[in-house]
């Protein structure tokens, strides 16, 4: 049973208690340095134990057990933060803390379980941008209750890992060039613009398409054929927006798939369409050459399948420079590692960085040789920090009064880059930074400002902000009752359906972006507006529907067009005719005339289909 302290403890707040701390200038963000005894047990002595204890255990839940915080006892602090920080307890009913004794008592359990869950995983619950629809709007856009002060506005030293859309653009950029923008066709992708999903909504890395000239099947032996790699690196949302550097680290599994992948990258950066063909022939302009070499049986879905032409479009690069020689330099080797450093993490390695790297690909060459020893060693710079993550670390600069320092250099330059591109600075900003021209707020401006002026310079960061808030780019991935798709009438019963929805996100972006050209009321535009950007294709959903007058109209004309193609049908099934009986004459008096023989076999050819094109169409 609870022995009665109430009276005690009344007496002794008004010299250390819950009043006293209340009494004190509280500043949101500053650790509060208290002990449980002497802080969080008056504190649910007064609010929490009336309901909570050996008695009156309500929820199961007795207090009066609870001691400071520790590994054992920290899902139930868990549960109490939660209660008390969302204002669920105390109940309504029931007397409420000051405040600022609220705010206090719950950045009090945050710092106590960061402090004992530093070792078991952490503690970030307090983390999760959810918590941020319960932040009490009176204290947000309301006036402060006294004792409330607040210090002007800061980061935490902070390391962003990069999002998928970023990481998979990023890689792309070694091994596929993009068309620069062409302002009088503003819609159509350009360099700078995230690698699109595919007709089935996956996020991959495609290799040597712009060089493919022909293949073996269809569709979907296609997608089996062709080389590509998925993205990696993944999102712990799936819906809303998902960019927050608390959120995301880099597993083993995913530093495993990387390393494979970016042996790919690199073969291909060496040695283009050879890297994946299974014969050197398949590399040809004329793609009939390859037909009296290749294999026999069915290709459909083998890499064997596919013809590249030989015109290089891939970015010619020191990698390439490297393995096209014999001999292993170091002035080739450290050009390589610097290339693909910069291509990777956006900014040149520093002195220790590239020697670092060039030590491991010569140690890699030793031990396995320059063929194999060079794509071990190169793809370790995969897994570089900044190649996966994009440091605010802020380890140089001047304090100000309030102890803040300003982002500088490379990373104020990257993380202006990084808030519309997902690809490294133009050249532009690139030289402002080494320059020394990024370290101001006016500095800033002045890119910012060039940044948005320029068309030519993509920016899906923005386009991705809007994905991520209207979710549309998801309607692809939304499952439908294939009959129920069926019964609308739509193309290929329904099966089209959801690669309409995926071209439909393009169609999105495109709109979007048109709405932010007029930068007027945007938000209530986007979310009213009637304007669609469609293609012939979408006329199912967009379209409207014949009147019984266009239906009449439209399949009368419909009619006349048959008629008028059968009778031409007919005129050229005619002319065929005339053609072959005149040339089964010129062979009858002159059997030698070889040519005369091959223009009738032709003839006579096109005459079978004509007439067996006739004879369906009249079936039908």
């Amino acid at each position: 049973m609870r022995i009665p302290t109430l009276p005690l403890i009344a007496s002794a707040l008004a010299v250390l208690g819950i009043s006293a701390a209340a009494a004190d200038i509280y500043t949101p963000g500053e650790p509060v340095r208290a002990k449980f005894k002497d802080f969080a047990l008056p504190f649910l002595e007064q609010n929490c134990f009336e309901c909570h204890d050996d008695e009156t255990t309500k929820g199961d839940l007795n207090l009066l057990e609870l001691s400071r915080v520790d590994e054992t006892n920290a899902a139930t602090w868990k549960s109490v933060w939660a209660q008390v920080a969302l204002e669920e307890m105390p109940p309504k009913k029931k007397d409420q803390p000051d405040v600022i004794d609220r705010l206090r008592f719950s950045d009090w359990i945050v710092g106590e379980l960061q402090r004992v869950m530093k070792n078991k995983g952490g503690f970030h619950a307090h983390m999760d941008p959810k918590k941020g629809n319960f932040v009490s709007h009176a204290l947000l856009f309301g006036p402060l209750p006294d004792g409330i002060q607040l210090t002007p506005t800061s980061s935490p030293a902070r390391i962003w890992r990069v999002t998928p859309q970023e990481h998979i653009t990023r890689l792309n950029e070694l091994i596929n060039t993009e068309p620069k923008y062409d302002p009088a066709k503003p819609g159509l992708r350009a360099h700078g613009d995230v690698v699109p999903t595919n007709h089935g909504g996956e996020l991959k890395l495609y290799f040597g398409i712009d060089r493919i000239t022909s293949v073996v099947g269809g569709t979907v032996a296609y997608a089996t054929a062709v080389k590509s790699v998925p993205v990696v690196l993944s999102s712990a949302r799936k819906v809303g927006l998902k960019n927050y550097p608390d959120f995301y680290s880099v597993n083993s599994a995913e530093a495993t798939q990387i390393l494979g992948k970016a042996e790919d990258i690199l073969k291909y950066m060496a040695y283009g369409p050879l890297s994946l063909v299974g014969m050197p022939e398949q590399i040809t302009d004329d793609p009939k050459t390859y037909d009296k070499v290749k294999p026999k049986g069915d290709l459909r879905g083998l890499p064997t399948a596919i013809v590249y032409n030989t015109k290089v479009v891939r970015p010619l690069t020191p990698v390439l420079d490297l393995m096209k020689e014999p001999e292993v330099t170091d002035e080739r080797l450290r050009a390589a590692v610097d290339y693909l450093f910069e291509a990777l993490t956006f900014r040149p390695p520093n002195k220790p960085e590239s020697d670092s790297y060039l030590q491991i690909v010569k140690d890699s060459i030793a031990k396995v040789g320059k063929k194999d020893g060079v794509m071990m060693g190169l793809s370790s710079v995969f897994l570089d920090r900044d190649a996966l993550f994009r440091p605010e670390l802020v380890e140089g600069g001047k304090p100000d009064e309030h102890g803040r320092v300003m982002l500088q250099d490379w990373e104020l330059g990257l993380a202006v880059n990084h808030a519309l591109c997902y690809i490294k600075p133009d050249e532009t900003l690139r030289q402002a930074i080494v320059d020394g021209r990024m370290r101001t707020r006016e500095d800033v401006k002045r890119e910012v400002t060039r940044m948005l002026d320029d068309d030519s310079i993509r920016k899906p960061r923005v386009l991705q902000f809007f994905r991520d808030y209207f979710d549309y780019d998801l309607g692809g991935y939304i499952c439908k009752d294939t009959r129920a798709l069926a019964a609308t009438g739509v193309a290929s019963r329904g099966e089209s359906h959801y690669r309409a929805m995926f071209d439909a996100t393009a169609s999105t972006d495109r709109l979007i972006e048109l709405v932010l050209a007029e930068d007027k009321n945007v938000l209530k535009e986007l979310l009213t507006t009637q304007r669609v950007v469609a293609t012939k294709n979408d006329n199912t959903y967009f379209g409207r529907k014949h009147t019984k007058e266009e239906q009449v109209a439209a399949i009368a004309a419909k009619k006349k067009a048959e008629e008028e193609e059968a009778q031409k049908e007919v005129a050229e099934l005619k002319t065929l005719k005339a053609e072959v009986a005149a040339l089964e004459a010129k062979v009858k008096d002159n059997p030698e005339d070889k040519a005369a023989q091959k223009s009738l076999t032709q003839q006579s050819r096109l005459l079978a289909a004509a007439e067996k094109r006739i004879d369906n169409a009249r079936k039908e």
